[in-house]
């Protein structure tokens, strides 16, 4: 389990650290850099693929996701006696993500390419300039484990030597992807192996010609795809190798005297659902987009394969309020199995969230451009260190 996320420099989170239990909730005005946390994250588990670069170039390179403020606030400035001003930089340019869990912490710092003779059609390309494993609560010399410095990575041996394994890293590729090897390197690789877990949600489609309204071909299903397209064939493998009951009781919860099945026609599956006073069962093309949308909460949360992570963003979208103290239960729920963060401004679903005995709610603002948490007291928030390069 995560116990700690750290994001120095990424849009408005200027130097944030958030402290993780086993159900966290991240609530906020608009604006208040609560969607940030969630890219954060994705970033994050997309340097276990590989793909950390690729995808801040989709968010606009290095310069369009820095932070845009100065390197810090002078006091006269907080206190509002004089405007903001840029002053001269002390460290050079970065943007650094990492989190320490139970067994195993990781952080990753990327900046801006180094200064060559010779001209390059990716020279907008940010570098990894620094990867660090490490053991135990936060980053020290001594529980370092796996080190990257430019293109060297080395790790640690049994008798606490240092073995280079490689000296020729590329920028662009991250140690975590390249190198996780039970050989040379086993707690990079069960670490890679956890955030490969990790699951994310966003918005799913539910408009007339959304893929969960439409027939699909059946397989088995135990991870509902990030689109919703197998939502017929995730509620069907639940009901065969997973919680039936729990399915039935959440299809319950929220649509009172309600039941779904999933029609198999020639191997293409759709949902039905039968609902009280209705002579027939409806489709998935006939269900509101409340409903749909439900159900492929239902089908995401009552996987029978539970990631370590389950990260869900606005999931109250398209749903009317009063479904939310339902999906709020399902949520809680699926925390019961899996590490669970939850992005919402929806004051019902966060009000049966913080009824759950260990919610960790956090919630942000942002105070001259930076987010930061209300009521955050630096004593009580977990150490954190970041390696210098």
């Amino acid at each position: 389990m995560l116990t700690t996320l750290a994001i120095s420099n990424y849009r408005s989170l200027r130097n944030l650290i958030v402290p993780l239990g086993r159900l966290n909730l991240i609530t906020g005005p608009n604006g208040s850099g609560k969607s940030s946390v969630y890219r954060a994250l994705r970033l994050l588990a997309e340097t276990a693929q590989g793909g950390v670069i690729p995808s801040l170039a989709r968010e606009g390179g290095l310069q369009s996701t820095l932070w845009a403020g100065p390197e810090s606030l002078a006091r006269s400035v907080k206190r509002g006696e004089n405007p903001v001003q840029g002053t001269a930089r002390k460290e050079p340019v970065n943007l650094r993500l990492g989190f320490a869990g139970d067994d195993f912490g990781y952080a990753i710092d990327l900046g801006l390419p180094a200064i060559s003779v010779k001209a390059s059609a990716f020279a907008l390309d940010p570098e990894i300039k620094r990867e660090c494993v490490w053991s135990g609560p936060f980053l020290r010399p001594a529980s370092l484990l796996v080190d990257r410095s430019e293109g060297v990575v080395r790790t640690k041996g049994d008798d606490g030597q240092w073995i280079t394994i490689s000296y020729q890293l590329s920028s662009f590729d991250s140690m975590m992807a390249q190198f996780a090897d039970p050989r040379n390197a086993p707690e990079m690789l069960i670490l890679r192996e956890q955030i490969r877990s990790w699951r994310f949600y966003d918005h799913f489609r539910t408009d007339v010609d959304a893929p969960a309204r439409l027939p699909q071909i059946g397989t088995h299903t135990p991870i509902l795809g990030n689109d919703g397209a197998d939502m017929a064939a995730a509620l069907q493998t639940i009901r065969e190798i997973g919680d039936s009951a729990a399915l039935d009781n959440a299809v319950a919860d929220a649509f009172p005297g309600s039941s779904i099945t999933v029609l198999n026609i020639e191997g293409r599956f759709e949902v039905a659902m039968n609902q009280q006073g209705l002579l027939r069962p409806l489709k998935a093309g006939e269900l509101s987009d409340g409903t749909i949308r439900y159900l492929l909460w239902i089908a995401a949360l009552l996987t029978p394969r539970p990631p370590d992570l389950l990260v869900l963003n606005e999931p109250e979208t398209s749903l009317h309020p009063d479904l939310l103290p339902a999906l709020g239960r399902l949520i809680a729920g699926a925390a019961e199995r899996s590490q669970a963060l939850v992005v919402t401004h929806a004051p019902r679903l966060i009000a049966a969230l913080e009824e759950e005995q260990e919610c960790n709610s956090v919630r942000l603002e942002k105070e001259f451009g930076e987010t930061r948490i209300v009521g955050a007291n630096e004593m009580d928030m977990p150490a954190w260190r970041w390696a210098t390069r």
